[in-house]
């Protein structure tokens, strides 16, 4: 299927979850913000949450500061 990822359109497989997504993008262990479709994804469900054909996924590194 086709999704999109930070504006790129990129091929993954059928049934892929966001968790797999991360771990495909070798981003497993970083600081991450996930919104799909303009909505946020709380890490709590990366590995129930199902990405289907055209989402938009948009990852952004999180900063700290003060």
């Amino acid at each position: 299927m086709q999704i999109y990822i930070n504006g790129e359109q990129k091929q993954v497989s059928d049934n892929l979850i966001m968790s797999d997504l991360i771990e495909m993008l070798e981003l497993t262990g970083q600081r991450i913000a996930v919104e799909i479709n303009e909505e946020l994804v709380p890490r709590s469900t990366f590995s129930s949450h199902q990405l289907s054909e055209g989402d938009q996924v948009e990852i952004v590194n999180a900063i700290g500061g003060g």
